[in-house]
């Protein structure tokens, strides 16, 4: 019995302790900010997943600059909605200081939605969003960091080397702009080469912060950049030399077999 009556008399002691309302304030921020950091980090996942099947549904597009294809649109306006609705559900979650303090949390979605929304950019006018256009298509105000922003353009290039080498095994050529007064525009590795060019010469040195995704990732990123060029490099050497090797007026051999009757084929 005196050792209940001594446990008793010492939690009311803690009870009455002044330090107790101010340790009780602190758990309630700490639960709060693990609930809101849970809730940022859910629906990263979900626009980052969201993002990829937009990527998916664009590399269906077979031209440059020309408007997406009605059913591929289609497909896409439910995904941006989604989307949208996700950036406004968190926007609560990032206002003022909150906005720097959870962006690891939200970069990986925000990255994998520039991604798509320069794809799509890219597509339909063969050039490159912008900051603020990407800024204006995230929706409940909420910031888009200019580090997700250029890592974000860092993997378009590896979309753009897919939509680049499918277009050369389904059409023969590297996808190419229609040029204006009806001259030639410029083909997507011309495009590559630009931006390898524009990334290779970004200096993040000047970052303080080492926490920053620009300075952690950019030196996979840029590796990977390259080999994304390279492929598409190599791709149109093997076919510029694989038509050089095809003379002219060159057939199959038509003794048998369904080749038979069929036209000359011209080199590249």
């Amino acid at each position: 019995m005196a050792g209940k009556k001594h446990d008793l008399e010492g939690m009311e002691a803690v009870n009455s302790s002044p330090l107790m309302p101010m340790f009780e304030a602190f758990r309630d921020e700490l639960d709060e900010h693990h609930d809101r950091r849970e809730r940022i980090i859910k629906a990263s996942r979900d626009i980052t997943a969201l993002s990829k099947k937009i990527i998916f549904s664009l590399q269906r597009v077979r031209q440059l600059q020309s408007p997406i294809p009605p059913p591929i649109q289609k497909e896409i306006n439910a995904r941006y909605d989604a989307i949208k609705e996700l950036f406004a559900s968190v926007a609560p979650d990032l206002q003022g200081l909150n906005a720097w303090r959870y962006q690891q949390q939200l970069s990986s979605g925000c990255q994998e939605y520039v991604e798509a929304i320069s794809f799509q950019h890219y597509l339909e006018t063969q050039n490159l969003i912008t900051h603020r256009e990407a800024q204006d298509m995230i929706s409940g105000g909420v910031e888009l960091a200019a580090e997700d922003y250029v890592l974000g353009l860092f993997d378009l290039t590896g979309e753009l080397m897919r939509f680049g080498i499918t277009g050369m095994a389904t059409g023969g050529t590297l996808p190419r702009g229609s040029g204006n007064d009806g001259n030639e525009g410029r083909d997507i590795l011309a495009d590559l080469r630009s931006l390898r060019t524009s990334f290779e010469s970004l200096d993040t040195s000047s970052s303080s912060a080492n926490w920053s995704p620009l300075k952690r990732d950019i030196a996979k990123k840029v590796e990977v950049m390259r080999e994304s060029v390279e492929k598409v490099e190599k791709a149109v050497y093997g076919m510029i030399v694989r038509g050089m090797e095809r003379p002219k007026g060159w057939v199959p051999d038509t003794n048998e077999g369904p080749e038979r009757g069929r036209e000359p084929v011209e080199s590249y």
